[in-house]
C-alpha cells in the first residue's frame, strides 16, 4: 500500500476552479471546514457543490463568492436558522440552486457508487423539483409495468471532500462504534472519483487491522488523507467534540453587518497561514479541548 498522507495546501491545490465537489457532513456535524478554509485561501471559485444537509461549509463558500451552482437537500444552520450568505447569493442570482428530497439525492449517489448512469425513482413525481432540474431528472417508462418513473442522474463530481474520525497513512478511514448516522458520507465516498479526507487522528496501520469491521472507507477509494485535529470546527465531530456555539453565533452575527462576512474571512482564514493559525484564534487546541466528549472507537 502507498502512503496517502499529505498537507491541506497540497491536497486542495489539486482542485481547480470550476470543479464539481461533493461536501460531506450533516447539519452541524463533520462539515469539512479545514478543507473549505483552504479552498478560500487558495481562491478556488466557480464551484459546483453537491451537499447533504449543509451548514457553515456552504455558507462560508457563498460568502467568499466561490459557488456557481448548488445541488442538495438543505442549506441552513439547523436550530440557528437560515444560511444568510447562501440565501443572499441565491436571491441575487449568483448561485444556481437545484433542490432534491433526501431519497432522491441518495439515489443519485447510489447510482454513481454502482457505476450506473441513473437510478429510477418515484420520489419526485408530482413535485416542482422534477421541472427545476430537467438535465438530471427525466421521466421514463417501466418496461415491465408501463408505470412512469423518474430517472435520477448519477451524482457526478470531480472531487469529494470529507472530514472523518481516524485513518492510517494509507487512507483506511474508520468510523466509531458510537456515532450519529444521518449523513451519506460513506455513500459519497463510494461514488467519488477523487476523494480527499481529513481526519481527527492518524493511527498505526496495526490499529486499523485490529478492528477491520470499522473501516467504512478503504484505502482504494482515498487519494489523500490529512491529520487535522478539530478539522470540523466550529461544527462538531460526533464522538470527539461538540460544536462551538459561540463561534457559530459570531459568524452569523458578522453576516448581519455590511462587510461583516468579508472581515470575518480576512481575520480568521485569509490572514492565518494554516489550520494552526486558525485554531490559535480560538485559544488553540488546548482551549478547544473544552468541547471534547468521551469517545469510543
Amino acid at each position: 500500500m502507498k502512503s496517502k498522507l499529505t498537507t491541506l495546501p497540497d491536497a486542495v491545490s489539486r482542485i481547480p476552479s470550476g470543479a464539481a465537489i461533493a461536501l460531506g457532513g450533516s447539519l452541524l456535524r463533520r462539515q469539512p471546514m479545514a478543507l473549505v478554509h483552504e479552498l478560500i485561501r487558495q481562491d478556488i471559485t466557480g464551484l459546483h457543490l453537491l451537499t447533504w444537509a449543509t451548514t457553515l461549509a456552504t455558507d462560508m463558500l457563498a460568502a467568499a463568492g466561490a459557488i456557481r451552482r448548488w445541488e442538495g437537500i438543505y442549506a441552513g444552520f439547523f436550530r440557528h436558522g437560515l444560511a444568510p450568505n447562501f440565501r443572499r447569493a441565491v436571491q441575487d442570482g449568483t448561485i444556481e440552486t437545484h433542490d432534491y428530497s433526501e431519497s432522491a439525492f441518495v439515489a443519485r449517489f447510489r447510482a454513481a457508487g454502482m457505476g450506473l448512469s441513473f437510478l429510477p425513482s418515484k420520489a419526485l413525481l408530482g413535485t416542482g423539483m422534477r421541472d427545476s432540474s430537467p438535465e438530471e431528472i427525466k421521466p421514463i417508462t417501466c418496461p415491465f409495468s408501463g408505470d412512469t418513473y423518474l430517472a435520477l442522474k448519477a451524482a457526478e463530481t470531480d472531487f469529494t471532500l470529507l472530514h472523518g474520525y481516524v485513518a492510517d497513512e494509507y487512507g483506511n478511514v474508520q468510523w466509531p462504534v458510537v456515532r450519529d448516522s444521518d449523513d451519506i458520507d460513506q455513500m459519497m465516498a463510494s461514488a467519488s472519483k477523487r476523494l480527499i479526507v481529513t481526519v481527527e487522528k492518524i493511527v498505526p496501520h496495526a490499529e486499523i487491522c485490529r478492528r477491520p469491521a470499522l473501516t467504512y472507507i478503504p484505502h482504494t477509494l482515498v487519494e489523500a488523507v490529512i491529520e487535522t485535529p478539530y478539522g470540523a470546527h466550529p461544527t462538531a465531530t460526533d464522538g470527539f467534540y461538540n460544536e462551538d456555539e459561540a463561534a457559530l453565533k459570531a459568524w452569523l452575527a458578522a453576516a448581519k453587518q455590511p462587510g461583516g462576512p468579508a472581515r470575518y474571512l480576512r481575520e480568521y482564514i485569509l490572514d492565518t497561514r494554516d489550520r494552526v493559525g486558525y485554531l490559535d484564534k480560538f485559544g488553540s487546541s488546548t482551549a478547544l479541548s473544552a468541547f471534547d466528549v468521551a469517545r469510543e472507537m
